[in-house]
């Protein structure tokens, strides 16, 4: 069970020390992130992320009890006056500081996996990202020092308490998750990590000249030929033979926990989408599978993530590229609500954000732009936004409009990243009109013959007559768009109608060209895009 006592007890006081209130042993409900324009909805027992909240605590603890939450993390320093600490006491809500230098998204990432609710499927005995908080803690109990796991890149996986016992470069370490890069470089040039690599005991790490650094001893961390990771372990001197050999006994453990992370976090992402397609589908089991994965009969809105394909790509690249956006994709959704579900199915991750009332639509749309501002892709993320669905029989017809809208996007029809189905309809029934009329058969009748005249030509007959039905008839509008005179166009247009002869005072022969050349058009943008 995750409560803030175990909170506390894994991170410890480099990340989070109390301010005011008891700890409780109530497990955590949920992590949300307060936002002050757009209040999110609280689960039960919900530990609340104050992010740039700093006047009026006491006003906001007493509210925070009275919807029901355990605790609420500010910014250090928080010095607790009379009115905070009696509104901590009549609430119920601990108050708890972050350190300063630390960011919020991983303090949030590392809540989330402390406080994960394992496999929708009830599977037991699973490894949880924080049981490595415990491993660490084992560790350094063993060897009577501060601990530190990170995996191949120098990003902090884990670490042991008594880290205020280390330099300021463990504390950096600590507080932004990844070893300092210029500490990282100075070890690479010094070869210490071809060292660690190429041994299978700890090697030790002397520190800097005058550099104020403490020694490590340092192990790789090994899944037969493949190096997940490394523990590190601040010593003065080198091991003796017994520590050494319980650093390494240590690796393997670590090791295994690394592999059951991986195998776990794929294994729950394949089970989620599961169950999301089931519940998306519509089918007899979607009203148990939307249950399983936390949704409620209330509205909400679909929302379709892809890539745009990259000729310069391996399909390797597209697919780890594709799986690190869905699971930011689904960060981000719950940040914008916690009861938000998301999952990869094939090649699109759908996203289900419980939202409600007039503008719903919008706000969804302008949480698939932020995401945007936000992520950084070398593909380009495309994103549809399906239409609201009143409960969750309608859950269907909203990813269906994702649907849509994700494939105008994807065949490049409009030069932009996110659209919400009503923005883009016409593109939307142009494509499914295109899919029922084969290749071979378009262009067909007039638009045919004017097409392969300007083959033969060189002329831009086709041009002359899509600019004229574009500006309904008006010649002065349609020869300034084609940078010509109006008389220049007046005759282009008379051949046009004589070559493909064609009526343009016939109303039908005017709507049959016209569904031909944007059907064209849209072709054409898919072969391109």
């Amino acid at each position: 069970m995750t409560s803030l006592v175990r909170v506390l007890e894994e991170f410890g006081s480099t990340l989070l020390e109390l301010v005011c209130g008891d700890l409780s042993q109530k497990e955590i409900g949920g992590v949300v992130i307060h936002d002050p324009l757009d209040e999110p909805e609280l689960p039960a027992d919900a530990l609340v992320l104050g992010v740039g909240l700093h006047e009026n605590l006491a006003r906001f603890v007493t509210r925070l009890g009275e919807r029901g939450a355990l605790g609420l993390v500010v910014r250090a320093p928080v010095a607790p006056d009379a009115d905070l600490l009696e509104a901590a006491e009549k609430s119920g809500v601990t108050v708890l500081a972050f350190a300063r230098g630390a960011p919020w998204s991983h303090l949030a990432g590392m809540l989330r996996s402390l406080t994960a609710e394992g496999d929708p499927y009830g599977a037991a005995g699973q490894a949880r990202s924080g049981d490595l908080f415990a491993v660490a803690n084992a560790i350094a109990a063993l060897l009577d020092a501060p601990v530190t796991v990170e995996d191949r890149n120098s990003r902090l996986l884990a670490f042991s308490s008594r880290q205020d016992e280390a330099d300021p470069s463990r504390v950096q370490t600590i507080l932004s998750r990844q070893v300092p890069v210029h500490y990282t470089r100075i070890l690479e040039e010094r070869g210490v990590f071809q060292a660690i690599y190429r041994s299978d005991r700890p090697v030790f790490v002397a520190p800097l000249p005058e550099s104020g650094e403490l020694p490590r001893a340092a192990i790789a961390v090994r899944a037969g030929d493949e190096i997940l990771g490394t523990i590190w372990v601040v010593v003065p001197e080198p091991l003796d033979e017994e520590r050494s050999g319980l650093l390494y006994e240590a690796s393997k453990l670590v090791a295994m926990h690394l592999v059951w992370q991986r195998a776990d976090a794929d294994r729950e992402r394949r089970l989620r989408a599961e169950l999301l397609s089931a519940a998306l589908g519509g089918g007899p089991e979607s009203r148990e599978s939307a249950r399983r994965l936390g949704l409620r009969d209330e509205p909400a809105i679909v929302m379709a993530l892809t890539v745009a394909s990259a000729a310069a790509e391996t399909p390797a690249q597209i697919g780890a590229e594709r799986k690190r956006l869905a699971d930011a994709f689904a960060m981000h959704l719950t940040a914008a609500h916690p009861r938000s579900v998301s999952g990869l199915i094939g090649d699109v991750a759908f996203g289900v954000l419980p939202l409600a009332g007039e503008g719903a639509e919008a706000r969804a749309t302008l949480i698939a732009h932020e995401f945007l501002a936000r992520v950084g892709s070398r593909l380009r993320p495309l994103i549809g936004v399906g239409r609201l669905a009143g409960d969750g029989s309608a859950l269907t017809r909203s990813r269906s409009s994702a649907e849509q809208a994700l494939r105008v996007l994807r065949a490049g029809v409009l030069d932009q990243q996110v659209a919400l189905l009503d923005e883009v309809h016409i593109e939307a029934l142009l494509l499914e009109l295109s899919d029922l009329i084969p290749q071979a058969d378009l262009p067909s009748g007039p638009v045919a013959r004017i097409a392969a005249y300007d083959r033969e030509h060189q002329a831009n007959l086709m041009e002359t007559l899509r600019a004229w039905l574009d500006a309904f008839g008006d010649v002065a509008l349609a020869s300034t768009a084609m940078f010509v005179h109006p008389n220049t166009f007046r005759y282009r247009l008379r051949r046009a109608a004589k070559v493909g002869g064609i009526d343009l005072g016939d109303p039908d022969a005017r709507l049959s060209t016209m569904i031909q050349l944007r059907l064209m058009s849209v072709r054409s943008a898919g072969r391109n895009s």
